[in-house]
């Protein structure tokens, strides 16, 4: 019989890998018990990219050859670590960027034409037909993006053809048909709405600060599908609270899960469990991706998707 692989799954979140990853490899699942026995047989790690990387882990793993993000971010993967080591890390890009638009598309009109305020109305028995619930249109609504990357292009895409006039801003310039703004202060004081769309790291925590949520203002609407990190929760449920901001619309947190107590009073918000880009097809492709680079990395090949700058 062939020698099958031992490949160690570190976030129980993807446990629900197992029964794929059995089919080619000994599966070792790191929250039932370290891999003490298997420890020397290890060959590649399976993580979440935004989840820190447990360094105590990987330096007990002697002939580790890959460290394997399931998902398109690798904000929790310390690079520099990573490449003092020698240690490649792969991701899962380009699989599900137009589904976070299609969701982050989805917050923005949820928020601006009230439809769960609405939902909620009607459900709670308040609508009486001498009322009329008015909101805004989306037409002519200034849009602007934070990170014109794939996530970025493709809510662009979409607000454009709703009749949006459409910013972005980024730290680095680039070829684009929308205009750049000169600061992200430019961008947010110019926007209806703020669309959270760019690559997080230690670099950018807090991006998102109290300076750029007030420049939004109290008619703006933030959405953010990126990272919690980028946003300083602290200062935007301020200014949610005392009417500084118009709305936020947010599918993604600080700290995962977020409380519910956290929000329970916080007025004109839109919340989601961070399910922008967990669509069924995405997952698949993610899947996809993960086990071409597991056999390449155990078969001494080149990997299919390296993140640049790794081992």
């Amino acid at each position: 019989m062939p020698h099958r692989p031992h490949v160690l799954i570190l976030s129980s979140p993807l446990g629900l890998l197992t029964p794929v990853l059995e089919s080619a490899y000994n599966v070792h699942r790191l929250w039932e018990h370290p891999p003490t026995e298997a420890q020397d047989l290890i060959q590649a790690v399976v993580v979440l990219g935004e989840a820190p990387l447990d360094t105590a882990v990987i330096e007990r793993l002697p002939n580790l050859k890959l460290i394997a993000c399931f998902t398109s971010g690798y904000d929790g993967i310390d690079l520099d670590w990573c490449r003092a080591r020698g240690l490649p890390v792969t991701h899962a890009p380009a699989v599900n960027h137009e589904d976070v638009a299609d969701h982050g598309l989805g917050l923005i009109l949820a928020s601006v034409r009230r439809i769960v305020e609405g939902d909620r109305s009607l459900t709670a028995g308040r609508w009486t037909l001498d009322q009329r619930l008015i909101t805004p249109s989306m037409k002519g609504r200034r849009v602007g993006i934070v990170g014109l990357g794939l996530i970025g292009e493709a809510v662009a895409r979409r607000v454009e053809v709703m009749g949006c006039p459409v910013a972005w801003w980024g730290p680095r310039d680039k070829a684009s048909r929308w205009p750049r703004a000169a600061s992200l202060l430019d961008l947010a004081r110019d926007s209806d709405v703020l669309v959270v769309a760019c690559r997080a790291d230690e670099t950018n925590r807090g991006l998102i600060s109290a300076e750029v949520i007030d420049a939004l203002g109290p008619n703006g609407l933030l959405v953010n599908v990126a990272r919690g990190s980028l946003v300083n929760e602290d200062a935007l449920i301020a200014a949610l609270k005392s009417g500084r901001l118009g709305q936020a619309a947010l599918d993604v947190f600080e700290a995962e899960p977020t409380p519910a107590s956290r929000w329970a009073e916080v007025p004109n918000v839109v919340l989601t469990p961070h399910t922008a880009g967990a669509t069924g097809e995405a997952v698949q492709g993610m899947l996809m991706l993960l086990m071409r680079n597991l056999a390449a990395a155990t078969a001494g090949e080149p990997l299919i998707t390296p993140v640049p700058g790794a081992g």
